[in-house]
């Protein structure tokens, strides 16, 4: 996207797009991490719940000048399925313990690489010995770009669905970054940086994951989840002018499996971090 000079209050709503991306991009990465007490708060807050609402509601309301990129986006009216279903999680939140959070987690995730429903990107739709450590390769690539590193305490894969939204949360941020500071250059960097992830990574095998968590949890806490990653994954990859993955993904064949393990972030951040 580009921004007409002088144009104030057209930088002021990208700005608060970018920020709107990012909230929502953070809630799903906190809901698909593995429950904590500090997380299950932070979810569980009258707070963060309306600024879930608020960012969903601006996201879908988000009207401006459109370029040519986004003709398609804002002509589309299946932007308002963000807001409804994100109302629908909020209110399954509400009402959900830290305890049944704990149960439905090892019952979808399990505690190895693939359980009833697999959160790893590589797990989808690789083939040959060498597609898997390359794919990898490459998703954490786009985290040392941007100064992040694996957090070794949460010992969790680079590849880890709940990694990939938090990374896209960190890039939204820092484009609302660039915009309150005039930087075009970042913010052009930061913005192919989410064309090409989304194309490659989380789109790609983005909606086929929030399928299964539909399928497997459809009127609890991970499948209202799962019905705001696939609305906002679709509006993210039209907005983008990225191909959307499919709905449906099958897992790579089963071979011996020597991904490492670990992915935390700046400030509060949880998965990604900055070397230090």
């Amino acid at each position: 996207m580009s921004i007409p000079k002088n144009s104030t209050d057209n930088r002021q709503d990208l700005r608060d797009h970018a920020l709107s991306r990012s909230v929502l991009y953070g809630a799903l990465s906190l809901g698909l991490h593995h429950p904590t007490d500090a997380i299950f708060q932070k979810v569980q807050a009258i707070e963060s719940q309306r600024a879930f609402l608020a960012a969903a509601s601006f996201l879908t309301a988000y009207q401006h000048e459109p370029t040519a990129e986004e003709v398609n986006f804002l002509a589309s009216d299946k932007s308002s399925a963000l807001v409804v279903h994100t109302h629908n999680w909020v209110q399954v939140i509400e009402s959900f313990s830290i305890e049944q959070w704990l149960d439905a987690h090892a019952r979808l995730f399990g505690h190895t690489a693939r359980g009833l429903v697999c959160p790893y990107e590589t797990e989808y739709g690789q083939q040959g010995i060498f597609a898997q450590p390359r794919q990898l390769s490459a998703v954490l690539g786009y985290y040392i770009a941007f100064g992040l590193t694996n957090c070794e305490q949460e010992r969790e894969r680079p590849d880890h669905i709940s990694c990939e939204l938090e990374f896209m949360e960190f890039l939204a941020r820092k484009e609302a970054y660039a915009l309150e500071s005039n930087d075009e250059e970042m913010r052009a960097e930061t913005r192919k940086a989410v064309r090409l992830f989304l194309k490659d990574h989380l789109g790609r095998f983005g909606r086929s994951f929030a399928r299964l968590l539909r399928e497997q949890d459809p009127k609890s806490f991970h499948g209202k989840l799962g019905d705001v990653l696939l609305a906002f994954l679709s509006l993210e990859c039209r907005l983008a002018g990225v191909e959307q993955g499919p709905s449906q993904l099958e897992l790579r064949p089963e071979e011996e499996d020597h991904v490492p393990m670990a992915c935390e972030g700046q400030s509060d951040l949880v998965q990604l971090q900055a070397p230090k």
